[in-house]
């Protein structure tokens, strides 16, 4: 098993038609089951071609009626992308995972608040995607350092992410699923949401759960851990400190009031029971532990 995506999804890209969306769907198709996977292509003016044997349709609501795709990746630019989300909630497709980044704050916070009662789940703005090891990937991410296995991942940074994969593979520790979830501030599913997913997946045996500086997303899953979680979780927190008059890292990484910061968060995340490492490079070695 996995969550949210496997092989049997069937996946449509918003944006099909330009270089980027053409390069990764093309990558998607040649991984694992993606050829049976993607099914569609939206792009307004565009319908009736045909991209790597893929039919492009003018809207979602076509796309979803002819192939039955009842997921959404968006690789559309940042000034459209809210608006694609919006269009894939319309047509209630399951799940949405918008790569797109630089998605104006405001666009974000009218999209977040049209979803609500709605049915169809968010991963992004900003983000690498999803993959199920050798089913399926949507997004970005290097297919061939994940390994299918009993390891669930979540991160809010993309780089990070293919960091903990490939030392969770080199230790022959397979992935589940692993779940790129975007670093802005304003976005879909957060570190708890995945969390609870896993938690209930039967073919995940432990998490590795990546966080950075800013907000308070980190400490709240921490807090439902202790309480809920059946299962070892291994942390690490990305805590850069930038230079007077600079910004680095995602959007959402930013320190406000004293709250945020990267000791505060290892400390949450610690009297909850977590397994934080201060080094990146350790926490392969630090979840091999954790499984003995």
């Amino acid at each position: 098993m996995s969550i949210l995506i496997n092989k049997n999804t069937r996946v449509m890209t918003q944006g099909m038609t330009g270089k980027t969306g053409l390069f990764h769907t093309k990558n998607c198709i040649e991984y694992a089951y993606g050829k049976e996977c993607f099914v569609a292509g939206v792009t307004p003016g565009k319908g009736g071609q045909v991209y790597e044997d893929i039919p492009v349709y003018d809207t979602v609501a076509q796309a979803r009626e002819q192939t039955g795709a009842n997921v959404s990746v968006i690789y559309v630019p940042p000034a459209f992308a809210a608006a694609a989300i919006d269009e894939a909630v319309e047509a209630e497709l399951d799940l949405v995972i918008c790569i797109t980044e630089g998605v104006p704050v405001k666009d974000m916070i009218l999209t977040r608040y049209k979803m609500q009662g709605k049915k169809t789940l968010l991963v992004g703005p900003n983000c690498p995607g999803v993959i199920t090891p050798d089913e399926i990937k949507i997004g970005i991410m290097p297919g061939y350092i994940h390994k299918q296995g009993p390891i669930g991942v979540v991160s809010r940074s993309g780089t990070l992410t293919y960091e903990v994969v490939d030392q969770l593979t080199k230790l022959g520790l397979g992935q589940s699923t692993c779940v790129g979830i975007g670093g802005d501030p304003v976005n879909g599913f957060k570190h708890i949401d995945v969390l609870k997913l896993f938690n209930d997946d039967p073919a995940t045996e432990a998490v590795v759960m990546c966080g950075e500086i800013g907000g308070t997303d980190e400490e709240e899953c921490a807090r439902w851990v202790k309480d809920h979680m059946t299962k070892p979780v291994v942390g690490f927190i990305a805590g850069i400190t930038a230079p007077p008059g600079k910004r680095m890292g995602h959007a959402g990484a930013i320190i406000s009031g004293g709250k945020g910061t990267a000791t505060e968060k290892i400390s949450v995340l610690e009297e909850c029971g977590i397994r934080v490492t201060r080094n990146p490079a350790e926490i392969g070695a630090l979840m091999k532990k954790a499984l003995k």
